[in-house]
């Protein structure tokens, strides 16, 4: 421990080695000697490279200088030095002052993103008026809709009544099919097959021929009565 204490004393600046590295040392050389030892270990001293740039005083770029970078030769950069050094940097504060170009964008930024107080109240008043129509356009949908509900609520029981009862007659005239494709081929045949298929077929075209027959038959009828009507004279009353 005191080995190691001397050896940071006597060399700060050195790269320190453990207590446990300095004591083997010294146990085991037989000169037991600080040379033998800066002789046997390795060492690696520290060179600092010097600074580029003077920060003892006050660091003023040149601009004429081709190594100057560019933004250190903008009138932002001046400004940050007027503002760390002041009169010591050299700048003219004259200089930094805007254009009245700038002023002008500077006072339409100002004004979108920092309104006044009454602009403020303003845009909270005609927010808030929003919200109320939109609150009282909602509560009268919801009053509608409520009123017609009661007949919203018949009208949809109708269409389940309804779509109840085409389920009904679709699988009575199912089994009414599957019952003469039994009687017409003498067992019980796939509803999928062709032959239950063409059998649908024409059943469907007797159908639609016995439809159009009972159409013509019934205009003939209504034809008739009407033609029956015009020639039948009026009856005149006798007279007493």
């Amino acid at each position: 421990r005191e080995v190691t204490q001397m050896a940071t004393s006597l060399f700060p600046r050195c790269v320190l080695f453990s207590g446990s590295i300095v004591r083997q040392h010294f146990v085991q050389c037989p000169r037991n000697s600080w040379s033998c030892f800066w002789r046997c270990v390795p060492i690696a001293f520290y060179r600092y490279k010097p600074l580029r740039i003077n920060i003892t005083g006050v660091y003023i770029p040149d601009k004429d200088s081709e190594h100057t970078p560019e933004w250190q030769k903008e009138k932002k950069y001046d400004a940050k030095l007027f503002g760390r050094y002041g009169s010591a940097s050299g700048v003219d504060p004259a200089t930094l002052w805007p254009h009245p170009e700038q002023l002008r964008e500077f006072e339409e930024e100002e004004r979108e993103w920092c309104p006044s107080l009454q602009e403020m109240q303003h845009n909270i008043a005609v927010k808030e008026e929003e919200e109320r129509k939109k609150l009282l356009e909602r509560e009268k949908l919801i009053a509608e809709n409520m009123a017609k509900m009661p007949q919203m609520v018949e009208d949809w029981r109708r269409q389940k009544r309804e779509q109840k009862q085409k389920l009904r007659e679709e699988k009575a005239r199912r089994d009414q099919l599957l019952a003469m494709a039994r009687e017409r081929f003498g067992y019980n045949i796939d509803p999928r097959s062709p032959k239950f298929q063409d059998m649908v077929k024409e059943i469907e075209k007797e159908e639609r021929k016995k439809r159009k027959l009972l159409k013509r038959l019934q205009k003939e009828e209504s034809a008739a009565a009407a033609v029956g009507n015009v020639t039948t004279p009026p009856s005149v009353p006798s007279s007493t």
